[in-house]
C-alpha cells in the first residue's frame, strides 16, 4: 500500500487574529499560531507517524508552521520544497479587509459569495494597493514572469495549480515510497482534497480546515485517495471549525 500523506494548514497567523483577507499576502504567525504548529509537531509524533519530506507554499505563516512542526518531530533534516502553487487563494482588491466589516458593508451574502464561491472572483488587486503581490521579488527570482502571479482567484483558479502540484510533484513522491508533509493554506488544501476525494463543487465549499490540525490521507495501490481523517479528538475539531464559521459574519456593534 502507497504511504500515507500529511496535509496541515498553517497555525494562527496574524490576519486570522485580525479576520482580514490574507490571500499571498505574507503575514506572520501569531505566539498561539506557533504553538499550534509545535502540537501539530507532537500529536503526529505521537501517533508513531514519519516523514521523508515536506512541501510547503512561498508565504511564511505555511513555510514556519512546518519549520516547527519537522522541529517538534526531531526531523529537521529531511527536504523541504517549497511550490507557489501551495500558495493561498489570491483574494484580490479584498486582500487586507476586515471579513466582518466587509460584510457589515456588503451584506454576508455577498461576503459568502467572494469566500466560498467556487467561481467568482474578487475584483482584482491594483498597483496602487497597499499589499500589492504581483511584483515580489520572492516570486520573480523564483522564475515566475509577473503575468503568472495571479491578481485575483477563484477557488477553481485554485485548484487548477494545486491540480499541477499534485501530478508533478506530490505524486511522483508518492510513487518512490516518500512519506510527505504538506504544509499549506485553507484553501489550496480544500482545493488538494477536491481533486482527491472527487468532492463535487458543492461539497467543496462547505468544506473547513482548522488552523494546525494534521489530517491523514491514505491511498489504494492505485494512489486513488482511499480515506482522510484528523488525528486530533472530534470535539477538538468541532470547536475548531465553529470558530471559522464565524469569520464571515457582520459582528454587532458594542457601546462602551
Amino acid at each position: 500500500m502507497p504511504v500515507p500523506v500529511i496535509i496541515l494548514r498553517h497555525g494562527q497567523s496574524q490576519w486570522n487574529v485580525e479576520n482580514r483577507f490574507t490571500g499571498w499576502v505574507d503575514v506572520p504567525l501569531t505566539p498561539k499560531g506557533e504553538n499550534e504548529a509545535r502540537q501539530a509537531g507532537r500529536l503526529i509524533r505521537e501517533k508513531g507517524l514519519e516523514l521523508d519530506l515536506a512541501f510547503t507554499s512561498f508565504l511564511k505563516r505555511a513555510s514556519n508552521t512546518c519549520t516547527l512542526v519537522l522541529e517538534s518531530l526531531g526531523q529537521s533534516n529531511i527536504p523541504v520544497q517549497a511550490d507557489w502553487r501551495l500558495n493561498e487563494r489570491h483574494y484580490g482588491a479584498l486582500s487586507g479587509l476586515n471579513k466582518s466589516e466587509t460584510a457589515a458593508r456588503y451584506g454576508e451574502a455577498q461576503v459568502h459569495l467572494w469566500r466560498r464561491s467556487f467561481s467568482v472572483r474578487p475584483d482584482p488587486m491594483t498597483p496602487n494597493h497597499p499589499h500589492f503581490t504581483a511584483v515580489d521579488p520572492m516570486y520573480l527570482q523564483a522564475g515566475l514572469r509577473e503575468s503568472d502571479i495571479p491578481l485575483t482567484e477563484c477557488l477553481a483558479d485554485t485548484v487548477v495549480r494545486v491540480e499541477a502540484f499534485w501530478n508533478e510533484q506530490l505524486l511522483p513522491s508518492l510513487q518512490s515510497g516518500k512519506r510527505p508533509l504538506i504544509a499549506a493554506h485553507g484553501n489550496s488544501l480544500r482545493a488538494l482534497l477536491k481533486l482527491l476525494a472527487k468532492l463535487s463543487e458543492d461539497e467543496v465549499l462547505q468544506l473547513n480546515i482548522p488552523t494546525a490540525q494534521p489530517m491523514v490521507l491514505e491511498f489504494n495501490d492505485q494512489f486513488e485517495l482511499q480515506t482522510h481523517y484528523y488525528l486530533a479528538e472530534p470535539a477538538v475539531i468541532e470547536a475548531a471549525l465553529a470558530e471559522i464559521a464565524q469569520q464571515g459574519k457582520a459582528q454587532p456593534v458594542t457601546l462602551g
